[in-house]
């Protein structure tokens, strides 16, 4: 029978006995370091590992995760409680509820840990008292996800309530779904090392999805390439690890140099990094009382990373303890999440935990962030990432940003390709090419593109179109930059036509406003006065109306400086055509048959040029092979 894989972490003040626990409780020292063995305290992240059975005899193999309980080490802690199943809260039966103790308690609640199970360590010293503690233990419990958690006294020296600890892990663990295998592996690495003839070893807990040997993958957010060349979970080598295990990763194509803690190790088409995330902050009523203010500097921890970032509050000002907030993290350097990750909130020196979060948009825009829409969205995302709901994630996002390609669907969120299509199969949705959008996002902005092309045709109607660009400009506030070219393309197949950098009703022809009729007459006149020696455009005046006989076909545009009559135009093609076609010529030969001056033969034989009537040969011109 496979086992069930799940992933335990320790939390609780220090000394404790949070890693006597774990070797009385594993047969493992999880403290590697030194400096660890001659202080006696964890520093960084310890591990082991737990073979358990459920109730009905299925094997359940456990990862422990043994983080640091001092206060200076807390940014270690939080480095290993992201990606837990079931926390396991140490408090000694002497000292009972501390400051750390409350602080782990706090990141435990913000990173979703809602299995847990309470040791009541020490239980067999004299100052121990059981029954005082465990009610106080209770009390803080009270009102939160583990309030219901058992509560086991224990002695890691004596051995007391070891095998009750125990039995009740495999309890809780039993209850905890299996991890997701959604073909979305992560592993954010907490250790890398090298080892003499290995090569570079990554460690962290996979989350997501399986890895496998020979497997290319990405690390993020730096996007470089490398090979798992093998695995290891648990201390066994194997060839696929699956997800809810302590794995280590031995790559090729990468040094120690290329692989930092905290950056996350995945497959090369999931996610990307960003510098701006949207996030639905809580603040623990506990926690310090120290106001989280708009635009403050501070440290958010994702996994084991640790990256810095300005927060900027949608609506308030500030938060204080036990309120919430929608927010938006502005990143100092690119980071790797996705839509329902979780994170905690420190502040910039790491002496206080603040806050913790969830990721709503991990690729958010800056612009648009405090439109008025934006909050009644951003509670529609928040609600579909927690608890997971891809139907309704799919539907809010998509209301939110009007379209969406549809492999950012599955990029920027936790959820699976089949969870992402069966989403897309119940939501009412336009799918257009690659892009999934929101119908009435996509309606609006049809409608209005339409209403800018009619607007300009009732005021211009000497003009063929509008200009993409305009439209571009004015259809941001509906949808991303790189959709609305294929909004304009679903327009074009009703009642709308492209025509260069132009879009136009199809019904639209060109007319000229009475106020302008006068002045076309004007220009046509002093183009047909000479129709081989034309003035300048700016003699000619009246450039709307000289735009207008270009647009209508009365003129030829040779220059940003000359216009021609068009029938002049052919006729001046015509006895070039003639004169060219027993051989090349000159151009003060074609001056001579066409009867105009240098000045305007240059740019009208440039003209010709472009048009594929004529190619220059060094100081010659020829007719151009025509097919």
């Amino acid at each position: 029978m496979e086992p069930l894989h799940y992933i335990l972490a320790t939390a609780g003040h220090i000394d404790h006995g949070k890693s006597a626990l774990v070797r009385a409780l594993s047969g493992s020292d999880p403290d590697r370091l030194p400096e660890e063995k001659k202080r006696g305290i964890t520093i960084d992240l310890g591990f082991a590992h737990l073979d358990l059975s459920s109730t009905d005899g299925r094997p359940i193999s456990v990862g422990i995760i043994d983080v640091p309980g001092h206060e200076d080490f807390v940014k270690n802690m939080v480095a290993g409680v992201g990606s837990v199943d079931c926390g396991l809260l140490v408090v000694a039966a002497d000292d009972g509820w501390m400051p750390q103790t409350e602080e782990h308690f706090q990141i435990l609640d913000y990173l979703g840990v809602t299995h847990g199970i309470v040791a009541l360590t020490k239980a067999d010293l004299p100052d121990a008292d059981v029954e005082l503690a465990t009610e106080d233990v209770r009390e803080r419990l009270a009102g939160s996800p583990l309030e219901q958690a058992p509560i086991i006294p224990v002695s890691a020296h004596t051995g007391e309530g070891l095998e009750t600890l125990k039995i009740a892990l495999a309890t809780s663990l039993a209850q905890i779904p299996p991890p997701m295998n959604d073909g979305k592996p992560r592993l954010l690495a907490d250790r890398v090392f090298t080892l003499k003839g290995i090569g570079t070893v990554v460690t962290g807990t996979l989350s997501g999805g399986s890895l496998s040997h020979g497997q290319t993958i990405t690390l993020q957010p730096g996007n470089r390439k490398a090979r798992v060349r093998s695995l290891q979970s648990h201390n066994q080598e194997v060839k696929i690890a699956p997800p809810g295990t302590r794995t280590a990763v031995c790559l090729s194509d990468a040094s120690r140099q290329d692989v930092l803690r905290g950056e996350t190790l995945t497959l090369p088409h999931l996610g990307e990094p960003s510098e701006t995330a949207d996030i639905h902050i809580q603040r623990s009523p506990n926690s310090p009382q120290r106001i989280l203010r708009n635009h403050t500097r501070i440290r958010v921890h994702h996994g084991s990373a640790n990256t810095p970032a300005r927060l900027v509050l949608m609506d308030q000002k500030e938060i204080k303890p036990g309120e919430s907030e929608f927010a938006q993290l502005r990143f100092e350097s690119p980071v790797h999440l996705l839509a329902g990750d979780r994170v905690v909130i420190r502040d910039w020196p790491e002496t206080s935990t603040l806050a913790g979060g969830i990721i709503i948009d991990p690729t958010a825009p800056r612009r648009g962030f405090r439109s008025p829409p934006q909050r009644t969205l951003l509670q529609q995302c928040a609600q579909a990432v927690n608890p997971d709901d891809p139907a309704k994630w799919a539907k809010a996002h998509l209301q939110r940003l009007g379209a969406v390609l549809r492999r950012n669907l599955l990029k920027q969120s936790r959820f699976g390709e089949s969870q992402i299509d069966a989403a897309l199969g119940v939501i009412d949705t336009v799918q257009i090419k690659d892009w999934v959008a929101d119908p009435e996002c996509w309606k609006n902005a049809l409608n209005a593109a339409a209403t800018l092309i009619n607007t300009e045709h009732t005021q211009h109607p000497e003009r063929p179109g509008l200009p993409l660009a305009t439209l571009r400009k004015a259809l941001r506030e509906y949808l991303p930059t790189d959709s609305i070219d294929i909004l304009l393309d679903d327009l074009c197949t009703n009642g709308f036509s492209r025509n260069g950098t132009l879009l136009s009703r199809d019904s639209h022809t060109l007319t000229l406003p009475p106020a302008m009729q006068a002045a076309a007459e004007n220009v046509r006149a002093a183009l047909r006065a000479k129709p081989m020696e034309p003035p300048a455009r700016k003699d000619l005046g009246h450039p709307d109306a000289l735009r207008f006989l270009f647009d209508n076909g009365e003129a030829v545009e040779l220059s940003p400086e000359l216009a021609m009559d068009t029938h002049a135009f052919d006729e001046a093609v015509k006895s070039v055509r003639t004169e060219l076609a027993s051989g090349g010529a000159k151009a003060s030969k074609l001056r001579e048959v066409i009867g105009t001056s240098r000045r305007v033969l240059i740019p009208l034989l440039e003209k010709m040029d472009k048009e594929s009537i004529t190619l220059r040969q060094g100081d010659l011109r020829i007719l151009r092979q025509q097919g």
